[in-house]
Parts: C-alpha cells; structure tokens; sequence
C-alpha cells in the first residue's frame, strides 16, 4: 500500500522511536497521523491528532478504535525495556510488567483495529519487534522473552489476517538511539538512528514485506543465526561475562 494519502496511528507517540514514526510518516505524504500517548502534549501540526492511549488500558483502547476509524497503517510502537536478566529476584516481576505492556498491550490494539483496518481496505499494521525477538541478550533477557512472545503473535497475526488483506510487518532492529537503549549500550556499541528505523519500516510497508530488518546489526545477526550459530553463541556469553568491564 501507499504511505502518501494514508492515515495512521502511531503508539508510544510522544518521544523517542514514536515522534520519528510521525516524523517520517508525515514526511512521506501520509495524510493525518493520531499521536497515541499516556500523558497528552499538543501538537502544531494540524495533520497530527493526540489521542490519550495507555495500550493497557481495554478502555483506552478501545477508545482509541471509535475514534480513529479511518486508519489505514498501525504502527505498533509501545513498550518498555526494564532491562533485567532472567536469574535476579524481580526477573519474574520485571517479565509480567514487559509483558503487559509488549505483549498483551500490543495484542490488544492489534485486535481492536484489525476490524478497521478490514473496513478500510486492509491497510498494514507494523510490530516493533527487535533482534532479541531472535535471540536473548542475557543483560535484558526479560523483554527479550516479551519480544519473543510478540514474534509468535506477529506472525500469527500476519496468516489469520492475510483473507481480509491486512499486511503485518515486523519491525528488527538493535539498539536505537533513544533513551530506552542508553542504559543499556555500550559506548562502542552503533546506535541507530530513530528516522532510520522509521523510514524503512514505511519503505517495507509500500513494498509489501513481512519483515523489516532496520539496521546493520539486525542484518548481521540475521546471517549469524544462519551461518555462523555457535559464534552468535559465544558472543552473547562474552556480552554476560564481560557485563562489568
């Protein structure tokens, strides 16, 4: 589908990753993006509309549907990253909070929108998934179990919805320079540009993908998985045993 003349909802709006889905969707054509966020901020774009929406919320949630019944792209941006290992004494603590939000959050919006999507042509809906939706980084293996979980929902999502013409992407990427990643890269670890993330997502949207692999790393790890799986291996160990270097 087209991003120019679109109309779109994008999660986790008001900073970071979201502000750039707005950004870049805006700078593609689309015709009106709904700015979804817990704490609404007004914008001086008259083509963006706040819209209050905390993604646990069933009533926000379904709010949020009423309203915005004319979306053709979802852009499912919401989530957080407590960045905890999984052997700690709040590990199951920080994964039912993650998981919340992630998972059952994301889950929530993607059923409540997919009627509208179908009523509008089919549209898309992209997930922002991450390269540890493939693997598990032990320093935040929490969300990676969440991010994995939302794998599975993503890619089943993408067959039950494919009759009433809906795409659904997932998004990969490594670590993103915003404030979600700054506590957890290291000084020689590449950051991604946010806008990055965000115009190739539109860019696998207009191509028709199922998956968008959104940076260097998220390609690099890609072919590790398939060619050199021992070594992937050994480098996450490293990541565990050097985490206090």
């Amino acid at each position: 589908m087209k991003v120019q003349g679109s109309i779109a909802l994008v999660t986790g709006a008001n900073r970071g990753l979201g502000k750039a889905y707005v950004e870049e969707l805006l700078a593609a054509g689309a015709k009106k993006v709904y700015a979804g966020m817990r704490d609404l901020s007004p914008s001086t774009d008259p083509r963006v509309t706040p819209v209050r929406l905390d993604i646990t919320s069933a009533d926000d949630v379904a709010a949020a549907a009423k309203r915005c019944g004319d979306v053709t792209i979802l852009i499912n941006n919401a989530g957080i990253m407590l960045a905890s290992p999984m052997m700690t004494a709040k590990s199951a603590e920080s994964m039912r909070h993650e998981m919340e939000v992630n998972v059952f959050g994301t889950l929530a919006m993607m059923q409540a929108f997919a009627p509208v999507l179908a009523r509008n042509g089919g549209g898309a809906m992209a997930n922002v998934l991450s390269v540890v939706s493939w693997i598990t980084y032990p320093l935040n293996a929490t969300y990676g179990a969440s991010k994995h979980a939302l794998l599975a929902v993503t890619d089943s999502a993408r067959i039950e919805l494919k009759a009433q013409g809906t795409q659904v992407i997932g998004v990969y990427a490594g670590f993103i320079d915003t404030d979600m990643a700054s506590g957890l890269a290291r000084p020689e670890d590449a950051k991604t540009p946010p806008r990055q993330v965000a115009a190739r997502t539109l860019k696998g949207i207009e191509a028709g993908a199922d998956h968008v692999r959104a940076d260097e790393r998220a390609e690099g790890i890609w072919e590790s998985m398939r060619n050199d799986p021992e070594g992937l291996e050994k480098y996450l160990q490293q990541a565990w045993d050097n985490r206090d270097k």
